[in-house]
């Protein structure tokens, strides 16, 4: 049997399939089709399999990180949606929390006000009324419902959001209303806050659902496209998503719950990050993910993953309440593209060339430089070697596009704006590196680098040296390292509710049945989903603060079922103290404390990839041999230096190779550069692991 990761990026669409009874992973790797990404995703794995002589019906499991309800946010492509809320408070998307990015400037556009989720016209009010703890002050107007849904069909609408005040305390109002609408309107996307997320901060969840309903029809549509052309083709196994938080969910729930994708991508890469620096024997891990359009940055110590504040989760200009892993995006990858400012300056990206036309070398209509065409010019790239031969590209191309976009602007040889749009790019991706890991109080020198990515290797040694870390790993296949990643994830669901109790008055009953309640929801979801008793965990935290705080803090939850209410308070208190003192460096332990929401999640074992499971090669004492030499050009200490380079082909090293930089490495899906003062070597599991030192 086979089990099957499928990442689709801006660029290319990569596939990793796993041989469950061998062990042995197969990788491939094809353009992406931006049309409709579904499309390439299924081709990708249908020209795989059958060039493996592998039957559809032999795949056991098949998991997809995808890009699409991101890409809806950031473009402005969204649903046409509609909005139905307590009668009173239609402006709670426009208003936000008054923040402004720019606080004196006197021409300031709100992204959230200049592309709205909801714009006004199609945001209704009706009566009804909530209020804490959750009793009916006013009964839902269900006539007014109705005049509010003939409304927005009339004005075309896709999909409605439905948010009324405190219904994350009782959800009967939001229930009846989405049950009118599936009446009058069976074909409409419709989703409740009370589904959503159910906590207090109205605007939070307010924003979380209708970015739900307006990502929703185009992502749950390329979904169900995806999950049909599979079953035509052949496939029997049901589709897996990587949602945001690093754990894989259903495709219904990920229909339903479209909002909990928009770090699909990124998060699989992440996870790949953080199972091959086990491989290598690092647990503490920097992982840097550089595609065609994109550099992700995530930080994983002791191999784990971190999260977001609640409130800190956004996308673009929309904030979402959902649960996300710590990581960050720039626009930095291959096919950035390098240009002169109005103002003169020289700059690169965030706009990208991607896989239509793309970079300049492709010779597909592109004409401006992008990163790709600048290492190609420095002599990195082998324009015979990439994608493995498939796709040659033009050298000539790449720098006539740097002479004619750069050099005449900025008066420089073609080498030297080459080298220094690959510093730019460099410090870029420094600087969201040094965010999530110095700035957040990590010692970078405690971490390797993972670098993967088709263009992740070739920027690592030069943002290692800005980093001052010392050790860089290189996956056997970077290019497909995302794709790896997906296998590496188990199914996850969170559940949470807001409680707002005082540590010192908490009723202990009261929270065992909120618990149990959430992980009854937990447990009945992951039973459908096929897990057995014995595969299914469930974790409990709190949300936290100091009595009079604004935020709140994640904190291990005590066992309730176990301790005594005086100690149940006890450790729960020094369980928060110690947060607090890790984030902020100080506690107050004279201080009441208050639980403002619960949170249960529930793990299916589904990880199908273990690095307990790899097979580790012999260590052989033969001499790596280049296939051929050439000179390249490497920046260092501000000065360009030509050097003649041995090149060596991927597959033909072994572990026990070492190699003394500089050196370049070519594979099918990426290349590795050794910069001088660097070194390689290929341990057991095939890692290619860099570390700093002029001698083997």
């Amino acid at each position: 049997m086979y089990t099957v990761g499928i990442d689709v990026g801006g660029t290319h669409t990569d596939l990793v399939l796993l041989d469950t009874k061998t062990g042995e992973i197969q990788v491939h790797k094809t353009p992406t089709t931006v049309e409709d990404p579904s499309k390439g995703a299924v081709l990708t794995l249908d020209e795989h399999i059958k060039k493996q002589g592998i039957s559809p019906k032999d795949i056991s499991y098949l998991m997809h990180g995808t890009t699409i309800a991101t890409n809806i946010a950031l473009e402005h492509g969204g649903a046409k949606t509609g909005l139905i809320t307590t009668e009173g408070f239609r402006d709670i998307l426009h208003m936000a929390r008054h923040k402004r990015p720019q606080t004196f400037s006197l021409q300031l556009d709100l992204p959230w006000q200049k592309f709205p989720l909801v714009p006004r016209r199609w945001r209704h009010t009706v009566p009804e009324r909530m209020v804490p703890p959750g009793v009916v002050l006013i009964p839902l107007d269900e006539d007014a419902v109705k005049l509010a849904v003939d409304s927005l069909i009339a004005e075309g609408i896709e999909a409605i959001a439905i948010c009324f005040l405190h219904s994350y305390l009782n959800s009967k109002h939001e229930a009846k209303a989405k049950k009118i609408i599936k009446k009058m309107a069976p074909d409409i996307f419709v989703t409740t806050s009370h589904e959503v997320t159910p906590q207090y901060r109205e605007y939070e969840r307010f924003s979380t659902t209708a970015l739900n309903a307006y990502v929703g029809p185009k992502t749950s549509k390329y979904l169900g496209t995806m999950s049909e052309s599979l079953r035509q083709s052949g496939v029997e196994a049901d589709l897996h998503l990587m949602q945001s938080s690093g754990g894989a969910t259903t495709l219904q729930s990920a229909q339903l719950n479209p909002v909990n994708l928009l770090m699909s991508g990124p998060v699989g890469g992440l996870m790949g990050g953080i199972f091959i620096g086990k491989s290598a024997g690092f647990n503490n891990v920097i992982t840097l993910d550089v595609g065609g359009t994109s550099a992700d940055i995530g930080v994983a110590p002791n191999g784990e993953v971190l999260y977001k504040h609640i409130l800190d989760t956004r996308l673009g200009d929309y904030h979402a309440m959902v649960p996300m892993a710590e990581m960050d995006a720039i626009g930095a990858g291959g096919g950035s593209i390098a240009y002169v400012d109005s103002g003169g300056q020289f700059q690169v990206g965030p706009r990208s060339a991607g896989a239509n036309p793309g970079p300049a070398c492709y010779n597909k209509g592109g004409i401006e430089p992008t990163a790709t065409d600048c290492m190609l010019a420095m002599g990195w790239i082998d324009p015979s070697s990439f994608l493995g031969g498939r796709l040659t590209l033009q050298k000539e191309a790449a720098v006539k596009a740097i002479k004619d976009k750069l050099c005449s602007h900025l008066n420089m040889s073609v080498e030297e704006a080459a080298a220094g749009a690959i510093h730019i790019l460099t410090h870029s991706m420094t600087r969201a590196c040094e965010i999530n890991s110095i700035r957040r109080g990590f010692d970078v020198r405690d971490f390797a680098l993972v670098a993967f990515g088709g263009a992740g290797p070739l920027f690592a040694c030069a943002i290692a040296n800005e980093l001052s870390v010392s050790t860089i790993v290189i996956p056997p296949n970077p290019g497909l390292t995302s794709a790896l990643g997906l296998l590496a994830s188990d199914v996850v669901y969170e559940k949470s509710q807001t409680v707002m109790l005082s540590s010192n008055k908490t009723n202990i009953n009261k929270l065992k049945t909120a618990y149990n309640k959430l992980e009854s929801t937990l447990y009945s979801m992951l039973k459908a989903d096929g897990f057995k008793k014995e595969e299914i965990s469930l974790e409990r935290a709190a949300d936290c603060r100091y009595e009079g705080q604004g935020y709140e803090l994640v904190t291990p939850y005590p066992n309730a079922d176990e301790i005594s209410k005086k100690d149940f308070s006890e450790v729960l208190a020094n369980n928060f103290h110690a947060q607090h003192e890790k984030q902020y460096g100080k506690s107050f332990a004279e201080k009441n404390i208050q639980i403002v929401n619960i949170r249960a999640r529930g793990r299916g074992a589904t990880a199908r990839v273990k690095t307990s499971n790899l097979k580790k090669m012999n260590i052989i004492k033969d001499k790596a041999e280049p296939c051929s030499s050439s000179r390249a050009y490497f920046l260092s200490d501000g000065k360009l230096l030509h050097l003649e380079t041995p090149r060596y082909s991927r597959k033909d090293l072994l572990p026990g190779h070492n190699i003394l930089g500089p050196a370049i490495i070519d594979q099918m899906d990426s290349t590795t550069v050794v910069l001088p003062d660097w070194k390689a070597a290929i341990d057991q599991m095939g890692n290619i692991i860099i570390s700093r030192g002029a001698e083997l």
